[in-house]
């Protein structure tokens, strides 16, 4: 086991400014008691959070709030962002060594955290699909949060990597009927390996019990209101970040007193709150994996030495990607010697 005080090398992905990225070769020490040496395979990229820390969009006001687990610097930049890390464990206490592992971490080759932010990945969830662990602990706390029936009517409306997600869980339900809605058609292809219904939003059916908002657009939010029925909930798991948004209150909201309710993953939802911690809901995210449907979310993959290019093409380009994954498929690097300095 390496030495505490032994500095290792470590390369990792900074955003330094406003549409620019880069990687960075950081020192690191060894691991200390109940720490964990990991070394990354996988890494997927948010498009929705990453994006905006990417593009400068993080409000001031809750920059705090809106810190990533690990993160390093401070919004807007230079901030090291992220937090879809898969890797196996290469030094660490009793059983740990050899473990693969998911992390809320940024695109590092390697890392040390402490075992309690590391969740076991099961042997039938191949460590490709785990990076997704993340966002599906998204969408399991939204479903939390709504707490949906046997037999609800319920609607998705914007087919990305969220939305998705919570139609491919909402899917495992007895419900009696289940909408993804998006204004692509390109995106029906995505609802078809899911084996859910997609729909254009003027064809979406109303009068649900749950409407789960994915979109990020104004458009999205005031078709979500029209969507629900009389007294139902409007779930809002959308991140505007700094962009100002129109919402027509005085349409469906007070005349059919509709709920709007945010779901925002950093706390596990209120209906679990005081039964299930952070890490037992991570946990359960991971074991959902186990399902080769979800396999249909991982739409790009590039090398980790690529990853500034990728970053800045998804964000001009909007290439349609769910979940881009970077793929570490490199040896370590060795440690440092203490007298070197790294930029």
């Amino acid at each position: 086991m390496s030495n505490p005080q032994e500095l290792l090398s470590a390369t990792a992905y900074w955003t330094v400014a406003p549409h620019h990225g880069e990687l960075r070769t950081e020192t690191i020490h060894g691991p200390q008691q109940n720490e964990a040496l990991v070394r990354s395979l996988y890494s997927g990229i948010s498009h929705g959070s990453e994006l905006v820390v990417h593009e400068a969009h993080v409000p001031q006001r809750v920059a705090k709030q809106m810190r990533a687990p690990n993160q390093e610097g401070e919004f807007p930049c230079p901030v090291k962002y992220g937090y879809l890390s898969v890797g196996v464990v290469e030094e660490g206490p009793d059983d740990w060594p050899g473990q693969t592992v998911f992390c809320l971490h940024p695109h590092q080759d390697r890392y040390v955290v402490p075992v309690s932010a590391l969740t076991r990945i099961p042997d039938d969830v191949p460590p490709r699909r785990a990076v997704l662990t993340g966002t599906v602990e998204t969408a399991v706390n939204a479903l939390w949060e709504a707490g949906p029936r046997l037999g609800d009517r319920v609607a998705v409306v914007g087919a990305g990597l969220v939305g998705g997600m919570v139609a491919a869980l909402l899917k495992k339900l007895p419900l009696s009927r289940l909408q993804l809605v998006d204004t692509e058609p390109r995106k029906q292809s995505l609802a078809e390996r899911l084996g859910v219904n997609f729909t254009d939003p003027d064809s979406a059916q109303g009068d649900c019990d749950i409407v789960f908002h994915c979109s990020a657009s104004p458009d999205g939010l005031k078709r979500s209101l029209q969507l629900a029925g009389d007294d139902a909930d409007v779930v809002e798991m959308s991140w505007y970040a700094d962009k100002d948004v129109h919402v027509p209150l005085g349409e469906d909201f007070h005349a059919r007193r509709l709920s709007l309710r945010a779901s925002q993953v950093s706390a596990v939802a209120r209906a679990r709150r005081h039964r299930r911690t952070a890490a037992e809901r991570l946990q359960l995210a991971v074991s959902l994996l186990n399902d080769p449907v979800f396999d249909a979310f991982l739409t790009g993959e590039s090398a980790f030495r690529d990853l500034p290019n990728v970053v800045e093409q998804l964000s001009t380009h909007h290439t349609g990607d769910l979940c881009h994954l970077i793929s570490y498929a490199q040896e370590s690097p060795p440690a440092v010697d203490p007298g070197e300095r790294h930029v």
